[in-house]
């Protein structure tokens, strides 16, 4: 008899940040610009790393595969949301919304796997640099990749699989800019005790990378502070400088999501501190990795002047033949 007076749902309602109209454009227009120096920014890092010979190393492969995980990560959220402002409408349907689940999850955990590749990365350049190819080598690299799309894929496929296993009936209104797991659990009027300890079990296993960063961080100040000389010191912590900034603001915004999701259930001020650690954190890592990094400086100086002459395709073609 219970089931009967369930409902299958066909959307959502994505309450956003604001009613106001005047409100609404200024965040279309804040939040286009945003989106697309995000896409300009990474795809300006990734193409720097595939053009110059000298950043094909561990350090600068990942560092691409994390630049086209911030792409995907935002533009899991953006684009519908500003597809809504456009549209003056506020739904998303049954299945988009699962995707959006699954898609968020998915880069959001790629981006913690990668960040923590990257301090592997560094902790072996500083603390082993006398083996650092024979440890990173292509096939160590690869299968680093590998475990972490194998392991993001999976655990996001298990949210999503248990989402799909509730029911909802009434109070579909979500506050937010896009479907949160959490706030779409807490609108099913079926049991949810599965899904609330599948979602722990996530968080769970977002403290490993982070063990994982921790761990190879401390060897590394522990094997710099041992370095005599200062130009030594100073090298040894640009080598590990970006990366470390970009860590501590996307944990630090992430961190500030939870506890802003765990203190206010049910306000929008979620969807203020999700906009940190969706968007703001994407479109701040290029900036981070350009200023800080004398490497994808030169290469974006190579990129920005070359220039593409007959002569060169002529050559390029004849070494193919």
């Amino acid at each position: 008899m219970e089931t009967e007076n369930q409902t299958y749902v066909l959307q959502f309602i994505l309450q956003g940040f604001s009613e106001d109209t005047e409100v609404q454009s200024l965040l279309f227009g804040l939040f286009l610009s945003m989106y697309l120096v995000t896409i300009f920014g990474n795809l300006l890092i990734i193409l720097s790393i595939i053009s110059d010979s000298h950043l094909h190393t561990p350090m600068y492969f990942f560092l691409s595969n994390l630049s086209f995980t911030d792409i995907c990560f935002t533009s899991t959220t953006v684009p519908k949301m500003l597809l809504n402002i456009q549209t003056e409408s506020k739904t998303i349907t049954y299945e988009n919304c699962l995707s959006q689940i699954y898609f968020s999850m998915l880069f959001g955990l790629l981006d913690n796997f990668f960040l923590a590749v990257m301090a592997y990365d560094h902790f072996v350049a500083i603390c082993h640099p006398l083996h650092y190819t024979v440890i990173m080598n292509p096939q160590v690299c690869g299968l680093l990749l590998l475990a972490s799309w194998l392991l993001s894929v999976l655990v996001s496929l298990l949210n999503d699989l248990m989402v799909l296993r509730l029911s909802f009936c009434t109070a579909l209104d979500i506050p937010h800019f896009f479907c949160e797991l959490n706030q779409v659990v807490r609108r099913a009027c079926s049991d949810t005790f599965l899904n609330n300890l599948v979602i722990y079990f996530t968080s769970g296993l977002v403290v490993i990378p982070l063990t994982g960063i921790l761990f190879s961080y401390c060897k590394i100040i522990s094997s710099i502070l041992r370095i005599s000389t200062a130009g030594g010191k100073y090298k040894a912590f640009s080598t590990c400088g970006s990366h470390l900034s970009v860590v501590t603001l996307f944990y630090s915004t992430g961190l500030g999501v939870c506890l802003r999701s765990g203190a206010t259930q049910n306000s929008r001020t979620n969807a203020v501190a999700s906009v940190m650690y969706m968007v703001v954190t994407p479109i701040l890592n290029p900036f981070i990795y350009s200023l800080r990094n004398k490497d994808i400086k030169q290469a974006f100086k190579k990129l920005r002047n070359f220039h593409p002459r007959k002569g060169y395709f002529v050559s390029s073609l004849q070494m193919c033949t």
